[in-house]
């Protein structure tokens, strides 16, 4: 018996070794006080273990995130749930530093939480690599849009006018003489300028620049139930301009959300719904169609796009998805209170 409790006990201290080596490790009470903290712990948040124990973790909190954020994760271990995520912190020095965390609840016999522990692994690295992507790819957004625009025009101001010219030229014949050839050619001239149009408002609606998001929407909107015989129903309580990066990103995110539907979702109907709530604009696009499952399907063209230019202006996307129940897609967007 003696044997197997010594064996025991090495085991647990191989294993405390082992953590210790790897790991930042700190325990905290049911309050949240710290009564424990590793070497790692010390070493990248600069305090002495002196400092710390007795302290809660508001010692190396950054004010990189919102209270709600921390109210959440203490709900969640509060209710004996283990808890996961990312958190940005200060060290001593006011330097910041990333960890990757994980905090266990341990429970007693009524099966509420009595002590904390949290285990985390350093990504300030990972995270700075993260940021520098997201701009690089926030970038190559924007001369994409650039280079849409410029190409919009000059289809739309270039080779649009010149053929409007041609148009009337062709008018002008008819009234004098009356030909089928000229009729073919007043038809084709016609379906050109057309054709020009529609492939000029897909790379960049003039509108959007001009008039804003919500006329631009309307405008997709109406043209997508026609074209498609889709009626989208919208809702919107946005009443002023953003800056044009969210702007485009709102307005491309719910043409690729409709586009899916279009190709996929074989409904009749869907929705677009636009709101501003204190900091953040949300814009949910829904329809009760085919819906698929996200776990067993890789994400498609589409999907990586509107999740990448959603991170490029510091959004999140969602999608909420499952077979024969349809499929929901919310963005959320920060923004400035002026």
């Amino acid at each position: 018996m003696d044997k197997d409790l010594q064996q025991t006990r090495n085991e647990l201290t191989d294993y405390k070794f082992a953590l210790d080596a790897s790991s930042i490790v700190a325990i905290t009470d049911a309050r949240g006080m710290i009564t424990y903290v590793n070497d790692q712990f010390c070493l990248i948040s600069k305090f002495s273990r002196e400092e710390l124990i007795g302290q809660d973790h508001r010692i190396i909190n950054s004010g990189h995130h919102s209270k709600e954020f921390f109210k959440e994760m203490w709900r969640t271990i509060g209710s004996g749930q283990v808890w996961k995520g990312e958190i940005c912190n200060k060290a001593k020095d006011g330097t910041y530093y990333w960890v990757d965390t994980t905090i266990v609840p341990f429970l007693n016999d009524k099966g509420r939480p009595y002590q904390y522990l949290a285990i985390r692994y350093e990504i300030t690295e990972r995270k700075r690599v993260e940021q520098e992507l997201q701009k690089m790819m926030a970038r190559i957004i924007d001369v994409q849009e650039e280079e849409r625009k410029r190409l919009s025009r000059n289809l739309h101001d270039g080779i649009g006018q010149n053929l409007y010219s041609h148009l009337i030229t062709i008018n002008r014949l008819l009234s004098e003489m009356d030909h089928p050839l000229l009729q073919q050619m007043q038809e084709e001239a016609t379906q050109l300028i057309e054709e020009i149009r529609e492939i000029s408002w897909e790379l960049r609606p003039s509108v959007l620049d001009d008039l804003g998001l919500i006329p631009a929407i309307r405008s997709y909107l109406s043209r997508y139930s026609n074209h498609y015989n889709i009626d989208v129903y919208f809702d919107c309580a946005l009443n002023r301009r953003l800056d044009i990066s969210i702007e485009l990103t709102i307005y491309r995110i719910i043409q690729e959300a409709l586009t899916n539907i279009r190709k996929y979702a074989e409904v009749l109907d869907a929705s677009v719904t636009v709101r501003e709530m204190d900091n953040v604009v949300r814009v949910m696009v829904e329809d009760k169609g085919k819906g698929f499952d996200l776990g067993n399907q890789s994400p498609g063209v589409g999907l990586f796009s509107m999740d990448e230019r959603a991170r490029s202006v510091g959004g999140t996307l969602s999608i909420n998805t499952e077979p024969g129940i349809g499929t929901k897609i919310i963005l959320e967007v920060p923004i400035s209170k002026d």
